[in-house]
């Protein structure tokens, strides 16, 4: 069982501030969403988990032990990140045979099943890869080393549809084969959406959302009816966005509705998906036309 507990962390740049209190904890074998637009400080978050960067407060914790400059602790997390930290005049097949060397239990069945999957020409060096086959060969070493928290930061970039397809149905299978804790930093909501059991939602460096997938929707919802009925209804509720469709109006809202209050019966309430509570959430000032 392996838990990592986010305590008050803080990051400031010069001139920015990266992370603000951040408090999260990630439990063992669960399957996570870290959500957040680019530049929302995920990676920011990550580095610091996996010590490749420090924080200025706070701290990071795995099964109670500070995670800062604790080897023991550390190697049982691994992260796959964009940084390239192949040299990129290794071949694909000396990348993998180091690795195994390294991490002692590497599933080398699992790792030759996935470059065939993913159509990997392993004589190939690093560096003449392609985008998205830099992700794939890490995908495929990330999902075969015996880690205990497996980190994906943005995944998916340079993938095509495919792959991406490919890349996630590998990522149940290897979950139910071997349940561990897998955390999956993205902002490509839609497609991690049916896949992850707990959602955290940062913006602007701080945690604005966090729990499991099931509780966070119960509290998302898209209510519409005539505006007047509408706003009437819809006083005193956490209202995150609205729009106008003819002579109807929507309002997007999180949080708990009045179950005091009678809902008029030309007022619909439907649930909220979680891409569209995460747009509304994370938008700025302009983005969304109709939004008031």
């Amino acid at each position: 069982m392996t838990t990592i507990k986010i305590e008050h962390l803080n990051k400031h740049f010069h001139k920015q501030s990266g992370l603000n209190d951040i408090n999260l904890t990630f439990e063992s074998n669960q399957i996570y969403g870290l959500l957040g637009r680019n530049g929302a400080g995920k990676s920011t978050l990550l580095n610091i988990i996996t010590d490749r960067i420090f924080a200025n407060s706070g701290q990071v914790k795995l099964d109670g032990a500070v995670m800062h400059d604790n080897g023991d602790a550390l190697s049982k997390v691994f992260m796959m990140s964009q940084d390239n930290l192949y040299q990129e005049s290794t071949k694909v097949q000396n990348i993998i045979k180091t690795t195994a060397a390294v991490y002692d239990g590497f599933d080398q069945h699992l790792a030759n099943e996935l470059i065939q999957k993913f159509d990997v020409n392993v004589k190939t060096k690093f560096g003449k890869l392609s985008t998205g086959y830099h992700s794939i060969v890490k995908l495929i070493i990330a999902l075969c080393v015996p880690a205990e928290v497996v980190i994906f930061d943005e995944p998916t970039l340079g993938l095509d549809a495919n792959h991406r397809e490919l890349f996630y149905s590998e990522l149940i299978q290897s979950y139910s084969d071997n349940p561990r804790t897998f955390i999956i930093s993205t902002h490509l909501i839609d497609e991690v959406a049916n896949i992850v059991s707990d959602v955290a939602i940062i913006d602007h460096g701080a945690v604005i959302v966090s729990g499991d997938n099931e509780s966070v929707l119960k509290n998302a919802h898209t209510i519409t009816g005539p505006e007047r009925e509408l706003d009437q209804y819809c006083a005193g509720l956490n209202v995150i966005g609205s729009k106008h469709l003819g002579n109807l109006k929507t309002n997007y809202v999180y949080g708990p509705l009045n179950d005091d209050q009678r809902i008029p019966d030309t007022v619909s309430v439907e649930s909220l998906d979680l891409q569209t509570l995460f747009i509304y959430l994370t938008k700025r000032k302009g983005e969304l036309e109709n939004d008031e």
